[in-house]
């Protein structure tokens, strides 16, 4: 069971300095573990393919060679420089895994052609052509795949790797992902683990699985992937926030839906939250107002599960580093005063949720919300997540300590809408 004050910043090293390497980030690791953060996710750090490539540099995600470092990286000393480091500080380090495909010209696709979905002509295959940079690998074809793939992860672990993040896990088998866990963090008879490695499911969006099965392939949905994984992605909830955003649904089907996660997941399962990670716009663009993106900030630390921040995200940065190419983040786009605000809001939000573990949740008007977090503390947040003006009914009267200003408040029935997140302890 994975604690919801784990804790995971994204860290996509081509572009979050202008080296691109492990040494230009090394000097960076002080500055994520003392915002509090506990692990370091690094995107794809193998050399990538040349055949079929995408944009100038290639996606990180089509691999050429699961077992070697890129070189635009640097070289394998440099990565156990950077791992060391981490450690030093008390951060652990997570590497991404992308076991559903690799590159055209990968190594295994030389060596093991047979290892891939091909057809009758024998051409690789992939299950969507607009992937066109990967070829598919077929867990079905041979047993000797799924030891060379786990012996990678070992390597991976010996070289002082913490966890896994696993790419489209949705659509990797689940007894794969069950056999190498039992592998790699050596599952003992009585069900401890000798290597407590974490792992980590990119769980799919929910129209993506369906449109997968759609197409005759398995892919599985979240709780299926809770059964292998510690922490699965919260694409079930985003993308109800993402119609939500797009003005197709009100905000209230994606508050509801929290009801279905808690009651339909096993109990104790967490999810990570994100506003936005590689694959998303950035959440300073989808909010340019700062006050709006203070109050969604705290709206989605306060969630239950495990905050995920992504490279720059502090600083409330509105352009996505491209996949393809290079552009690393502009320090002069830099806002280091919400940076400020963001450390003490994350600060925060991980001693409520250290404090106060109940959660509950209720929409006051739209937009507007109203959570309470319970323990051995109790805390009430009134979000205004649409800029509302006006009042409001309060479920009850509030008085304590407001957390961001440390002035004292009371109030009750009707209250003006903040502009600003109010977080009270009672």
């Amino acid at each position: 069971m994975v604690s919801e004050n784990t804790s995971i910043y994204q860290i996509f090293l081509r572009n979050f300095t202008r080296e691109g390497t492990f040494e230009a980030a090394i000097p960076f690791l002080e500055g994520i573990k003392n915002m509090g953060f506990e692990w370091v996710y690094l995107t794809p750090l193998h050399p990538i393919g040349r055949v079929a490539r995408k944009g100038t540099l290639g996606s990180p995600y089509a691999i050429q060679n699961y077992r070697e470092i890129n070189p635009e990286l640097g070289t394998i000393d440099d990565f156990r420089r950077f791992v060391k480091h981490a450690h030093d500080l008390g951060l652990k380090v997570m590497i991404d895994v992308v076991y559903n495909h690799t590159s055209p010209d990968a190594e295994l696709a030389k060596t093991h052609p047979e290892w891939y979905l091909r057809d009758k002509k024998g051409n690789f295959l992939r299950k969507f052509d607009d992937w066109s940079d990967v070829i598919d690998l077929d867990f079905s074809s041979s047993p000797a795949l799924w030891d060379e793939l786990v012996d990678t992860l070992i390597q991976w672990r010996d070289e002082g790797v913490d966890g896994f993040r696993c790419d489209v896990a949705s659509l990797v088998p689940l007894e794969f992902w069950k056999y190498a866990r039992s592998k790699v963090n050596g599952i003992q008879s009585d069900g401890s683990e000798r290597y407590p490695l974490l792992w980590l499911a990119e769980q799919v969006h929910p129209g993506f699985l369906f449109r997968v099965r759609e197409k005759g392939y398995r892919c599985h949905s979240g709780p299926e992937l809770q059964q292998a994984f510690d922490l699965t992605y919260d694409y079930d909830g985003f993308e109800r926030l993402e119609a939500y955003w797009a003005g197709k649904k009100t905000l209230d089907f994606f508050v509801d839906y929290l009801y279905t996660q808690q009651t339909s997941y096993p109990e104790g399962v967490t999810k990570a939250r994100f506003l936005e990670n590689h694959d998303q716009r950035r959440a300073a663009w989808r909010f340019s107002d700062l006050s709006q993106l203070r109050q969604w900030t705290v709206f989605y630390q306060l969630l239950p599960g495990v905050t995920f921040v992504y490279m720059g995200q502090e600083y409330a940065l509105s352009t996505t580093p491209f996949l393809f190419e290079k552009s690393p983040i502009d320090n002069e786009t830099k806002n280091t005063d919400f940076a400020g605000w963001f450390g003490r809001c994350f600060s925060l939000t991980q001693k409520i949720k250290s404090n106060a573990e109940h959660f509950s949740i209720k929409l006051l008007r739209h937009g507007v919300v109203w959570i309470e977090r319970r323990g051995a503390s109790q805390y009430v947040a009134l979000l205004n997540l649409e800029n509302r003006r006006g009042e409001v009914e309060i479920p009850f009267a509030l008085k304590g300590r407001e957390c961001f200003t440390e002035k004292m408040v009371s109030l009750s029935g009707s209250v003006e809408i903040p502009s600003e997140p109010l977080v009270v302890e009672i």
